[in-house]
């Protein structure tokens, strides 16, 4: 795959996400992840994480300097319980604050803990910033 067609099929997987459906966009995703490297990979979630990035900016305004979007458990103990539900969450965050370093130490570790694992993170990263979009331009209209 080229980069245009990887842009395009993120995009793609993304807009069946937002649409709601689910079997379109894992398509999308299957097609990026039997094509591409783990680097490509990470290269797919940190696209998806930018997006997220937006969205949460559109909710919350540009931070101040010394402000960053942190992780609030509802349910104590439930991102252990949700290992992929987890990596989402704090794949999106670092993301979004701008810690490359920890969005990558989170994507290493999500690869380390094997392909079903993996995809599942995967999964769930982009089912997350769907999520944050839908709320984003509901709040917004």
């Amino acid at each position: 795959m080229n980069q245009q067609q990887i842009v395009q099929t993120i995009y793609n997987a993304l807009d069946q996400a937002l649409a709601g459906n689910t079997d379109e966009a894992l398509e999308h995703l299957d097609r990026l992840g039997t094509r591409l490297d783990v680097n490509g990979m990470y290269g797919v979630c940190c696209a998806l994480a930018l997006a997220g990035s937006k969205a949460l900016q559109r909710l919350y305004g540009q931070l101040p300097d010394d402000a960053v979007f942190a992780i609030t458990e509802l349910v104590p103990g439930g991102l252990q319980r949700e290992p992929a539900e987890a990596f989402a969450s704090r794949f999106l965050v670092a993301y979004a604050n701008q810690d490359r370093a920890t969005a990558l130490a989170l994507h290493e570790t999500a690869v380390r803990a094997g392909r079903e694992a993996y995809t599942g993170s995967v999964q769930a990263l982009l089912a997350t910033v769907a999520g944050v979009i839908r709320i984003a331009t509901d709040d917004a209209a």
